[in-house]
C-alpha cells in the first residue's frame, strides 16, 4: 500500500499523471543511468589498475601510511613514546587459485566505479522519488545530494585512514606460534577492505536515513532514546559484521563513531520533532 500510494504521489514533470507501469519504466531507465556511471568510473579506475593497487590498495600495509605516521607523530607530541606507533610488519599477500587476480581486477573497477560514481547514483535515486514531494518538503531536503555524499565519503576515508592500517597492523602481529606464518591471499585482503571503507561508507547514512524515518512519522527522539542500549547493542554487532574482524581495538575503533552518529541522528530527529510540534500547535 505505502508503495502504490508513493507512485500515486509521483507526478510526470511534462505528462501529467502516469501509470504504475510508467512508473516502473522510469526507474528501469534511473538504474540503467546509474550501471552505466558505475562502469564509467570502472573503466577509469581499470585503466590504472596497477597504480591504484600499488598507490592506493596496499599503502596502509607501510609503516609509512601518511595516518601511521601521524598516531605515532602525535604518540610522541603527547608524551607516551611509542605507543601509537604501529611495529613494522611485511604484509606480503598469495593468490592460490588462477583467477584470483583476474577476479580482483575486475573488482577493484567495480568497486572504485561505485565509489567515484556514488554522488550521482544518489542524484538518479533523488530524481524518481523528487515529484512526490511537496514543495514544503522540497525546502527541508535542499542539499540532501551534498551531505549524502559527504557523510559516505568520510565514511570511506575514516574506514582507509584510520580502521585500516588498525586492522592489517594487529592481524599481522598477532601470533598463537612462532611456528605459524601469516599468509593471507590478495583476494580476502580485498575483501577486508571493501567491508572496511565502502561498508562504513554506507553506515554512514544513519542521521540522514533517522531524518527522513522522522518526518514521515515513523521514529521520534524519545523512541531512540528509550531504545539506546539496544541501538548500542546493534551498532556493534554491524561494526563486527562490517569489520569483519572481532580484535577488540577495531570493534572500538568502529563503534565509537556509528554510536556518535547515533547520538548525532537523536537530535536530528528532536529538532524535526519540535518543529512538528511547533506547526501542530499552529494549527490547534
Amino acid at each position: 500500500m505505502a508503495l502504490l500510494d508513493f507512485f500515486n504521489r509521483r507526478k510526470s514533470d511534462t505528462k501529467g499523471e502516469m501509470t504504475f507501469v510508467d512508473h516502473l519504466e522510469e526507474l528501469r531507465w534511473h538504474l540503467i543511468r546509474s550501471v552505466i556511471a558505475v562502469v564509467i568510473g570502472a573503466v577509469f579506475v581499470l585503466m590504472s589498475a596497477n597504480r591504484i593497487v600499488e598507490d592506493v590498495l596496499m599503502a596502509p600495509t607501510r609503516s609509512d601510511f601518511i595516518s601511521s605516521r601521524w598516531m605515532c607523530n602525535f604518540g610522541h607530541y603527547i608524551h607516551i613514546g611509542d605507543t601509537l606507533c604501529f611495529p613494522p610488519i611485511e604484509a606480503k599477500f598469495l593468490e592460490n587459485t588462477m583467477t584470483g587476480q583476474f577476479i580482483a581486477y575486475f573488482t577493484i573497477g567495480l568497486i572504485g566505479g561505485f565509489v567515484i560514481a556514488f554522488p550521482y547514483i544518489f542524484w538518479e535515486f533523488w530524481r524518481f522519488i523528487k515529484p512526490a514531494l511537496s514543495e514544503k518538503e522540497l525546502k527541508k531536503t535542499r542539499g540532501v545530494i551534498f551531505w549524502v555524499s559527504v557523510l559516505f565519503f568520510l565514511g570511506v576515508a575514516f574506514g582507509y585512514f584510520i580502521l585500516t592500517p588498525f586492522m592489517i597492523n594487529f592481524y599481522f602481529n598477532f601470533k598463537l606460534s612462532t611456528q605459524i606464518e601469516i599468509q593471507p591471499s590478495f583476494s580476502d585482503y580485498l575483501e577486508n577492505l571493501i567491508y572496511t571503507t565502502v561498508g562504513i561508507g554506507i553506515l554512514f547514512q544513519m542521521p540522514l536515513f533517522v531524518m527522513v524515518l522522522a518526518r514521515i512519522g515513523i521514529v521520534t527522539a524519545n523512541f531512540l532514546r528509550k531504545y539506546r542500549r539496544h541501538a548500542f547493542v546493534i551498532i556493534v554487532i554491524a561494526a563486527a559484521i562490517i569489520t569483519p574482524s572481532t580484535d577488540p581495538i577495531s570493534l572500538t575503533i568502529v563503534t565509537i563513531p556509528l554510536y556518535l552518529l547515533f547520538e548525532a541522528s537523536v537530535l536530528v530527529a528532536a529538532k524535526i520533532n519540535k518543529q512538528q510540534e511547533d506547526k501542530l500547535k499552529d494549527w490547534s
